[in-house]
């Protein structure tokens, strides 16, 4: 999928085990539905990390999810000022993610790229 604007704010996180299923059902019909609404937004993604193995200096290596978080959402933003608005503050508080979810969400990363290139 291309991306289609300048900046992707990338939202990285683990979840307790037992609300895995509840913060996978939250997240694709609450969370996300929300935060589409919010002016700004064109695109959001999410992935769960895995180990893997690559050719890296001519040798094969092992990666390790290790202490990276386990999922990752990444938000298509217009600008990053789309972080500020009212709209993304209470898109961020929609349905059970406050109370049920993110008390249960750690190791929390959060971070703004501008796209300098793409294909």
């Amino acid at each position: 999928m291309p991306v289609t604007t300048k900046y992707i704010f990338f939202a990285q996180m683990d979840v307790t085990p037992e609300k895995e299923a509840l913060f996978n059902e939250v997240y694709d019909l609450e969370h996300i539905p929300a935060l589409m609404k919010v002016p700004g937004v064109r695109a959001i993604w999410r992935g769960k990390a895995e180990d893997f193995a690559m050719f890296l200096g001519g040798e094969k290596r092992e990666m390790k999810v290790g202490d990276n978080p386990t999922y990752l959402a990444a938000y298509e933003l217009d600008s990053p000022d789309v972080l500020l608005s009212k709209e993304w503050a209470a898109g961020t508080e929609v349905g059970r993610w406050p109370t049920e979810v993110r008390p249960y969400c750690s190791n929390r990363r959060q971070v703004m790229r501008k796209i300098v290139s793409s294909s």
